[in-house]
């Protein structure tokens, strides 16, 4: 996906809406500073999320990084071959490395998001 169509959100994670169906994953930026992953823990299909609540976890030799929603509804999919294809998450972090899909329970939500343009100057003035 053309990360200029996406939203973003301040803990790094990215969204794509299609209808009231989102498209979930990390950033480029953050694979990037979490460097050498090998560990992702993803929710349950089935699981309803909050926005800003937890729904996993991304592991490096260096850090355990909370994943967030960035939008509240029900986890629909899962990108069950992700665990074991970490490579797609610094390769493809906006493509193959998406995470989870949600039918969003407010599509207007993501309003309140960041665009690219804004995601990028949030990363610099954050020192991130």
């Amino acid at each position: 996906m053309d990360p200029a169509t996406l939203k973003f959100s301040k803990s790094h994670e990215w969204l794509h809406l299609d209808g009231n169906i989102a498209t979930v994953g990390i950033t480029d930026f953050a694979v990037e500073a979490l460097t050498d992953l090998v560990f992702v823990e993803l929710p349950e299909v089935g699981r309803t999320l909050d926005a800003g609540e937890i729904f996993g976890e991304v592991e490096s030799v260096k850090a355990v990084s909370d994943l967030y929603a960035p939008v509240a509804g029900e986890v629909t999919e899962v990108n069950t071959g992700l665990p074991d294809d970490l490579d797609a998450l610094g390769e493809d972090p906006f493509g193959r490395g998406w995470m989870i899909r949600v039918n969003v329970s407010d599509a207007s939500a993501a309003d309140a998001l960041l665009d690219e343009t804004a995601y990028r100057e949030h990363c610099q003035s954050a020192g991130h």
